[in-house]
């Protein structure tokens, strides 16, 4: 069935239902909202049989949905309306939440209803509930809905607030006022909830040093005490900032200032060191070591754990980038945990994401955004330069959250890579600007897939599943499991590994590919040749990169729809491969 995407953008949420339903056999084509007259063009160019708004943030144009049948994918239960489904409902300590898929109309959220999933709601990052509950609730419900919609003889339930099972109600959209956090009264916990419910975006704002900024990425302090006014900024550590409350202490990761509205300046999301600058020169750092345990209740984007002769390494960096101080700090910490005596490494990354490359943001942030791009991506080399040269041990990659660009080809130099069935990849850098990329993509890239699939993957700039991943060799295997049943499978996984009994001699043979694979063309090489394009990127006569990286990182709304996404703009109306090409 021809489905034409009517989205925002192609967020999280756009590329899952993509992906989920090109491979179910829909022809998808996307246009991005731009205005009425846009979409209307792009409704007479495809001609679809039906229309999914999977991430809209203004109503579909009358002369659409009047014509034609709409889905709007609602991250809310049967009855809830508004743009703040998910604030609110964090901030009411939802125990149950879900996903309405509606027949779009002229009310916002009242139309007819097709479908809907629940799920049990646990406290969290706004960002991470959407990412991963809601959008695996969509998934379900919008497969529900596709097959009553092709039957054609189901009949969608008006919304009926008289039913004693309809919970959900009209909701404002949350303000700013909602969400102020009160230093002299609100608890810890209050604090935390009020910015995970605005997590990703707006964040809160709040002020500090005199100067307003939203917060991001927040986590609760319970050792460090302090006699200081709740707000005071009592202690730092790896970019993060901890502040008093009046009964403990929390941590806030990241900060964006919110510039004047005079000067039309936008700010942007970094890490609340970088954002505060030279102000925090008397704030004590309170470090943990490279290779520290997990310690609860604290600020701590990198820990590592032994069990038996297993490692594992876990790194969660906010939105899965990677600067080159976190690089450096991951290096340092995988070579500690290397030594450690295990015989497996197990690389975890995050549960929201494994890692997606090079932090734009800081690059943005830098004097010279083409020397920091120059840095960062030599930092992230020299980590994917240690696990691949690792000679004394086996390495496991773990995705259990999604992964982009040099955080996709960073997971191919482990030994074996696993990932949830949920997991989306964008093993691709060229939507940034026709970025070329390294990370030695060059060489780790065709050790695992074809010629024809890896120039798929590097020039479709499309997400594929985990389970394309898997059936073109991209990746070991992938498992329809939630977290904590997919560690429990990985952890299996990686003892059987170490207790195999032809353990020494895969380890040997590892070695002995290594050596080959030099003497036929030296690591060096490939990384020469890498960086060498990447120079052109940062340095050359192209601004492409910087313009679509000052573009990404402002939120600079799309002026039209990239053609690889628009099948109904393009010229021979098809996309250029398919992903399942035999291996």
């Amino acid at each position: 069935m021809k489905i034409l995407f009517l989205t925002h953008s192609f967020n999280s949420m756009t590329q899952r239902l993509f992906v989920e339903l090109t491979r179910d056999g829909h022809e998808i084509s996307i246009e991005f909202d731009i205005n009425d007259a846009t979409t209307e063009q792009a409704v007479i160019l495809f001609q679809p049989a039906l229309i999914i708004a999977p991430f809209l943030k203004r109503a579909i144009p009358e002369t659409v949905w009047r014509k034609h049948t709409c889905f709007i994918v609602h991250p809310g239960i049967i009855g809830d309306r508004g743009p703040s489904a998910l604030d609110w409902a964090i901030m009411h300590q939802r125990r149950e939440w879900g996903v309405t898929i509606l027949q779009a109309n002229g009310a916002m959220d009242a139309g007819d209803i097709w479908a809907a999933e629940t799920f049990p709601m646990q406290l969290q990052k706004k960002s991470s509930l959407y990412r991963k509950q809601v959008v695996d609730a969509a998934v379900m419900a919008i497969r529900k809905a596709l097959s009553r919609f092709q039957s054609k003889k189901y009949t969608p339930k008006p919304l009926d607030y008289s039913r004693a099972d309809i919970l959900g109600r009209w909701q404002p959209s949350i303000k700013q006022i909602d969400r102020a956090i009160d230093w002299q009264h609100d608890r810890s916990q209050i604090i935390l909830r009020k910015i995970y419910a605005a997590d990703g975006f707006p964040g809160v704002l709040d002020t500090i040093y005199g100067t307003p900024y939203y917060l991001f990425d927040a986590c609760l302090e319970t050792k460090l005490n302090s006699d200081q006014q709740p707000g005071t900024i009592i202690a730092k550590r790896n970019g993060a900032i901890c502040r008093a409350t009046y009964d403990g202490a929390i941590w806030i990761g990241h900060l964006k200032q919110k510039k004047s509205d005079e000067t039309g300046e936008l700010g942007i999301k970094l890490s609340a060191t970088l954002a505060l600058k030279g102000q925090l020169a008397d704030i004590p750092e309170i470090p943990l070591a490279p290779c520290a345990p997990r310690v609860n209740e604290t600020y701590q984007d990198i820990w590592f754990e032994q069990k038996n002769n297993i490692g594992y390494l876990h790194f969660t960096f906010y939105n899965g980038a990677m600067d080159s101080e976190q690089c450096q700090r991951l290096r340092a910490a995988y070579l500690t945990a290397t030594n450690s005596g295990v015989k497996v490494m197990v690389l975890m990354g995050g549960t929201d994401f494994w890692s997606n490359g090079i932090h734009l943001n800081h690059i943005e942030n830098a004097s010279s955004p083409a020397d920091e791009s120059w840095r960062n991506i030599n930092a992230m080399n020299d980590l994917a330069l240690s696990i691949i040269t690792t000679d004394n041990l086996l390495t496991i990659a773990v995705l259990q959250g999604n992964a982009g660009a040099g955080g996709v080809f960073l997971s191919l130099a482990a030994d074996q890579v696993y990932a949830r069935k949920a997991v989306l990849l964008n093993p691709h850098y060229k939507s940034m600007g026709n970025l070329y990329g390294s990370e030695y993509w060059t060489y780790l890239l065709p050790r695992r897939v074809s010629q024809a699939n890896a120039s798929i993957l590097i020039q479709n700039r499309l997400p594929i599943s985990a389970l394309e991943a898997q059936q073109i060799g991209l990746i070991d295997d992938c498992f329809a499991l939630d977290i904590i049943h997919f560690k429990k499978t990985i952890e299996q996984l990686a003892e059987k590994l170490a207790q195999h009994p032809k353990y020494e001699e895969f380890l040997q043979n590892k070695v002995k590919q290594r050596l080959l694979d030099d003497q036929i063309k030296p690591l060096q090489n490939y990384r020469d040749e890498e960086l060498h394009k990447m120079q052109l990127n940062f340095y050359g006569f192209d601004p492409s990169y910087h313009v679509a990286r000052y573009n990404f990182v402002h939120k600079i709304p799309h002026a039209w729809t990239p053609r690889h996404l628009a099948l109904h703009r393009s010229q021979n109306n098809k996309r250029s491969g398919s992903i399942f090409i035999k291996r």
